[in-house]
C-alpha cells in the first residue's frame, strides 16, 4: 500500500493528544509510584493506597497532581516522538510491506532512544515536584516520634500547620540547575532514563503490533493503525505496556534514586548507576528493586492504552482534514 505513508505531523497530534489525556487520567498514582520508589529506612507510607490518603489528608485533593505541569507541558513532544518516530522506523525496516521481529525491536529500541531528550528533564523536575510531599511527611514523622511505630495521622493533627510541604516550581527548580549545574543539571540521569526507556519500547512496541494482530489474518503489521479496531488496540496497548512496565520497574527505581536531588534522613546519595545498583542491593534487599511495579503497571497499562485508542482513532488525521 505505498499510497498510505505515516502522515508525521498527524502521528505527532495523536500522540499529544494521547499524553495529555493520559497523564490526566493517571498521574496520582504515578505521584505515588514516585514517592514509594524513594523510601528507603523511614516508611513514611505503607503502599500505593496509604500514600494517596495521607497525600489529600496532608496536601489536599490537587497534591495529587504536585509536578503534572510538567508533565502536561512536556508529555506532549514526549509521546509524539515516541509514536512517531517507532512508526518512521517500522516503515523504513519494512520489506515488501512486512516487518521481522528483530526489525520490531529495532524500531521500538529506535523509539526509545528518541524520546529521553525530552523525557530526561521532563522526569528531572517532575520528580522533584512529586517528592516534595513524601520528604516533608517523613520530617513530620521524625519530629513527632514518640514511640516505636509513630503515626502521621496522629502528627497532622497535633501540628496542622507545619505539614504542608514547601512549595516550589519547575521553574525555579530549572533555574536553580541551569545556574549551578548547567545544562548537565537538567540531564542528571539520563543514562539511567536511556536504560530504562530503550528496554520498555523494545518489548512494548513489537508486543502491542502482536497483540493487536491477533484475531486479523490479514497483513496488518505494515499499517496496522487502518484495520485495528479501537478495543483491540486500546486492550493491547493496556495489556503491552503493563508487561513492559514491570519488566523494567528495576530500571526505573535506580532511575528515579538517581534523579531525586534532595534525600531525607539517613537517605543515601548515589555516584552512578552501579554505585545505586550495589546500594540498594545491600540496604535494602531484592524487593526494593520491584518498589512500586504495581503502581508502575496501573499507571502505564491506561496511559499507552489510551495513547493507542486516540492513535488509531486517527484524531491527528481529522484535524490536518480540517484545516487543510
Amino acid at each position: 500500500m505505498a499510497d498510505k505513508k505515516v502522515s508525521l505531523p498527524a502521528k505527532l497530534i495523536n500522540g499529544g493528544v494521547a499524553g495529555l489525556v493520559g497523564v490526566t487520567c493517571v498521574f496520582p498514582i504515578d505521584l505515588a509510584k514516585t514517592r514509594l520508589q524513594n523510601q528507603q529506612s523511614a516508611r513514611v507510607y505503607s503502599g500505593m493506597l496509604d500514600c494517596l490518603t495521607k497525600t489529600i489528608k496532608m496536601e489536599g485533593y490537587f497534591g495529587m497532581y504536585r509536578g503534572a505541569a510538567v508533565n502536561l507541558t512536556l508529555v506532549t513532544p514526549e509521546k509524539a516522538i515516541k509514536l512517531a518516530a517507532n512508526d518512521v522506523f517500522r516503515q523504513k525496516l519494512s520489506k515488501d510491506g512486512k516487518l521481522p521481529l528483530w526489525g520490531e525491536i529495532l524500531a521500538g529500541c529506535g523509539a526509545g532512544t528518541c524520546q529521553v531528550v525530552v523525557t530526561t528533564p521532563m522526569e528531572m523536575l517532575k520528580i522533584q515536584l512529586q517528592d516534595a510531599g513524601r520528604l516533608a511527611a517523613q520530617r513530620t514523622v521524625t519530629a513527632s516520634a514518640a514511640g516505636p511505630t509513630p503515626s502521621l495521622v496522629a502528627s497532622q493533627s497535633a501540628q496542622p500547620s507545619t505539614n504542608a510541604p514547601p512549595r516550589t516550581s519547575a521553574t525555579r527548580i530549572t533555574l536553580e540547575l541551569l545556574k549551578t549545574r548547567g545544562l548537565r543539571g537538567l540531564y542528571k540521569g539520563a543514562g539511567a532514563t536511556l536504560m530504562r526507556d530503550v528496554p520498555f519500547s523494545m518489548i512494548y512496541f513489537p508486543l502491542f503490533a502482536n497483540l493487536n494482530a491477533v484475531g486479523r489474518t490479514e497483513d496488518c503489521h505494515s499499517n496496522p493503525q487502518e484495520r485495528a479496531p479501537f478495543l483491540q488496540s486500546f486492550v493491547a496497548g493496556c495489556t503491552a505496556g503493563s508487561v513492559a512496565a514491570v519488566a523494567v520497574t528495576p530500571l526505573d527505581v535506580i532511575k528515579t534514586r538517581l534523579q531525586t536531588l534532595q534525600k531525607g534522613e539517613g537517605e543515601d546519595s548515589y555516584r552512578g548507576i552501579i554505585d545505586c545498583a550495589q546500594r540498594i542491593l545491600k540496604r535494602e534487599g531484592p524487593a526494593a528493586f520491584l518498589k512500586g511495579a504495581t503502581c508502575r503497571a496501573l499507571v502505564i497499562a491506561p496511559l499507552f492504552g489510551i495513547a493507542q485508542g486516540v492513535y488509531f482513532l486517527g484524531i491527528g488525521e481529522h484535524v490536518l482534514g480540517l484545516l487543510g
